[in-house]
């Protein structure tokens, strides 16, 4: 019988570490940058000020922007999850974080979107952990570009 609960048990933990499954299809470099690129008939003077416009009407706070780069870096608010932190001592703190690359190519304007989860989590005792995970849904991309197109619209009506 103790042969059998052995048995019974090595064959359980193997099961649990051995089943490693995929969320889903993954995608090509190509197919993520064609979710995360768009490109604007105008010039780098109005659709970087506009995808700084769109970020913080998301909600976002600026980290950096130089427009001679053409890099914009963003964070959300972070959430933290207070059960955690009184049940187990461990903080959990959630966060997304976004970069734009704003490129002028000859008369249009390419701007990359990357949006990313940030989870962070640590202990009393100093120990750190963070998961980043990049954000591959199409809504977040449509949503911010669909923004971003209206904020250069009403720009360049100007």
């Amino acid at each position: 019988m103790n042969k059998f609960l052995v048995v019974v048990i090595g064959a359980f933990i193997l099961g649990l570490t051995g089943c490693a499954t995929r969320t889903g299809p993954t995608m090509t470099p190509l197919e993520i940058q064609s979710l995360q690129t768009r490109e604007f008939e105008q010039g780098k003077e109005i659709v970087f000020p506009s995808v700084i416009s769109v970020f913080q009407d998301l909600g976002y706070t600026i980290k950096s922007a130089d427009k001679d780069t053409g890099l914009i870096t963003a964070e959300s608010q972070a959430s933290s999850n207070k059960w955690s932190l009184i049940l187990t001592g461990i903080s959990q703190v959630k966060q997304t974080s976004v970069t734009a690359f704003v490129e002028e190519i000859g008369v249009i304007t390419k701007v990359r979107l990357n949006f990313v989860n940030v989870n962070t989590s640590s202990s009393a005792y100093g120990r750190t952990d963070r998961n980043d995970n990049a954000i591959l849904a199409v809504d977040p991309y449509q949503n911010a570009f669909e923004r971003i197109e209206n904020a250069i619209f009403i720009r360049s009506a100007d």
